[in-house]
């Protein structure tokens, strides 16, 4: 007898709870979706209340001074292209290309490649990559895009024949 009235307290329970709620249907903010809720009436209407105070400072603020604007956040955004010093000081390195000379089995045989290079190309600046070990990268000049590096490219093919122009991180200010 004492489970029964335990389960009929429980069954009343939730029945009440039921009764209470109800279903609100409600918009979407971001694509206008209608969206069906079952919640208390209570809850809705706390809902409601905070979208209106949330509606009525937005407002507030965009009516308001020129003296209170300084509390919103604003977004510099530039007006004219940035120059290549200007990239340059935000960001020193950047994604450039390289010319890849060869990739070879050993660290001194990627030595006598750059100074075979060098000898060829004085004025430009040789680099070797370990980071393929056992394999080592031996890569020359720093450009900002391909068809910069491509005038290179094409006297160094005389030399390399397998040489190419590869995406790497390059310094912004050595970069042509």
């Amino acid at each position: 007898m004492r489970s029964f009235t335990k389960i009929i307290a429980l069954l009343s329970l939730f029945s009440l709870n039921l009764i209470e709620a109800q279903q609100v249907v409600k918009k979407d903010t971001i694509s206008g979706t209608p969206l069906t809720i079952s919640m208390d009436k209570r809850i809705d209407d706390m809902l409601v209340n905070q979208e209106e105070k949330c509606l009525t400072s937005n407002t507030k603020n965009v009516s308001s001074s020129e003296d209170d604007s300084h509390n919103i956040p604003k977004i510099a955004v530039p007006e004219r292209e940035l120059s290549q010093a200007e990239i340059c000081r935000k960001n020193p390195r950047i994604m450039g290309y390289k010319i890849q000379l060869a990739v070879v089995k050993s660290n001194e045989e990627a030595r006598e490649v750059g100074t075979y290079f060098r000898r060829r190309f004085p004025n430009m600046k040789v680099e070797i990559d370990a980071s393929l070990r056992p394999n080592y990268k031996v890569m020359a000049g720093s450009y900002l895009s391909k068809q910069s590096a491509a005038s290179d490219l094409a006297s160094i093919k005389k030399y390399f024949e397998n040489a190419v122009a590869i995406q790497y991180r390059v310094f912004c200010v050595e970069a042509k």
